[in-house]
């Protein structure tokens, strides 16, 4: 009665249900489906799930809809951004083309108004991930947003969802900070609550000083009280004898031992290249960002919905945030603006654009559980050795030499050459290089009253 079959490369179990005449004791079906349910379960959380991770501007994103045509594979995006419609040129989303050939999920789930958090992205991500597997189909997470990664990876804190009550007394206690813009009071009001550590919170993030003070009121507890579940994985990795500033990639033996105790069997991958040649793909993919009016538009739109500058998820990204600023600028001078206002936002966003690389770079660092791959390597070279990895089942599987990426960024002359780093622009030069820019400017932002919002209403920004 019990039959086996293989989806996916994992092998499956099922009951062939019986003919009345050899229909078993309804005692032996009970304990043959308990045996099941449990055998199933056991299997389903040790499956291999590919996590490709990677500063920005990495080529990360290519890698792994590549990857998912070899691999049966479907992508989850594990990026902030990605997640809201009409945000397409600043966060890099695949095509419309490149997600009908491989389906995505968690792009275009929000719009721009909405807030999205960790604790919401990992419960997404991993009902996903288990829908994937139930097709019999490979989970590719790929994304830069480090929390989110390590969350869904280790699991989340786990931290007691506020009443309904509790919810709507945060939300009136701080509306009246949030719209004189008061942040610094509103930080002190919570830090006086008992909840210092909100003094480490990014200016105007008022969903996650609200999130704060609910879990608070709601337990009388401090959220960093809560344990921890990366913490605690890194606690354990150190009282096994591991040196984590030793551990290169996933294939120390203290590493596969504690990894045993995840939820799934992660293959996971951080792709990265000289700092210099990401500085330089960083600069010029800013430059890109900006042909067609691209960002410019969405950025637009993002002030014709109310938004403004820093105030939520969505105009807190990075090229959004500087864009917002610089067409507020031009909006008080009634659409003018001069070449020396658009390189000044230019080289706003590129810095804090390199910027987030390096924190990325830092955060993965201290992220064992990752192989860092050279993302200057061949393609096809890189995308065999993930394959080899992802279909190996001896776990001594390492990343071969000619495709290591070194983790260590102290060597004297790449020091030297990074403090003597200066950007060269390729599209963006001389002042005439952005004349046509400031044409869209003038013409778009220059009799702009609060008339022309649509608040909260969605429709596409038009990139023309």
């Amino acid at each position: 009665m019990i039959s086996r079959l293989r989806v996916g490369g994992v092998r499956m179990c099922c009951l062939r249900l019986p003919s009345p005449a050899e229909a078993p004791p309804p005692f032996l079906i009970f304990c043959t489906t308990r045996l099941l349910t449990t055998s199933c379960s056991i299997k389903s959380k040790r499956q291999k799930v590919i996590v490709i991770s990677g500063p920005t501007g990495a080529g990360k994103s290519r890698l792994a809809l590549e990857l998912a045509k070899r691999l049966n594979g479907e992508i989850i995006s594990a990026d902030s951004v990605q997640v809201y419609k009409g945000l397409d040129i600043g966060s890099a989303k695949p095509s419309l083309e490149d997600r009908e050939e491989v389906p995505h999920h968690l792009v275009d789930i929000l719009h721009p108004s909405e807030d999205y958090s960790v604790g919401k992205f990992y419960e997404d991500a991993r009902q996903k991930t288990e829908e994937i597997l139930l097709r019999g189909r490979v989970p590719i997470v790929t994304g830069g947003t480090g929390l989110y990664l390590r969350w869904f990876i280790y699991g989340k804190p786990d931290v007691p969802q506020a009443s309904p009550e509790i919810t709507l007394e945060v939300h009136s206690e701080l509306a009246e900070f949030q719209r004189d813009g008061h942040w610094d009071a509103a930080v002190q009001l919570v830090v006086k609550a008992g909840d210092p550590g909100v003094e480490s919170l990014a200016a105007n993030d008022w969903y996650r000083l609200r999130r704060r003070l609910e879990i608070l009121k709601s337990t009388g507890t401090s959220p960093s009280a809560f344990k921890v579940p990366y913490n605690s994985f890194k606690e354990k990795l150190e009282s096994n004898g591991a040196d984590l500033s030793d551990i290169h990639s996933s294939n120390s033996d203290p590493q596969k031992k504690d990894s045993n105790d995840l939820d799934y069997d992660f293959a996971c991958f951080f792709l990265s290249t000289q700092r210099l040649d990401l500085y330089r793909s960083i600069d010029f993919r800013c430059e890109d960002m900006l042909l067609d009016d691209g960002i410019l538009s969405e950025s637009k739109w993002l002030l014709d919905l109310g938004l403004m500058p820093n105030s939520n998820s969505a105009s807190r990204a990075i090229g959004y945030r500087q864009a917002m600023d610089f067409l507020l600028r031009a909006r008080e001078e009634q659409g003018w603006s001069s070449s020396r206002e658009f390189y000044r936002f230019l080289s706003e966003f590129q810095k804090a654009s390199r910027n987030f690389a390096k924190r990325q770079l830092t955060w993965f660092r201290n992220e064992p559980i990752y192989n860092w791959i050279n993302a200057s390597r061949p393609m096809e070279d890189v995308l065999r050795f993930i394959c080899d990895a992802y279909q190996d089942q001896s776990g001594n599987l390492k990343v071969p030499q000619s495709l290591c990426m070194d983790k260590d960024t102290t060597h004297p002359k790449e020091v030297r050459l990074l403090k003597a780093y200066r950007t060269q622009n390729r599209l963006f030069v001389s002042p005439e290089d952005c004349s046509s820019i400031l044409d869209w400017v003038k013409r778009t932002q220059g009799e702009h009253t609060n008339a022309h919002s649509q608040v909260f209403e969605f429709s596409r920004p038009s990139h023309s």
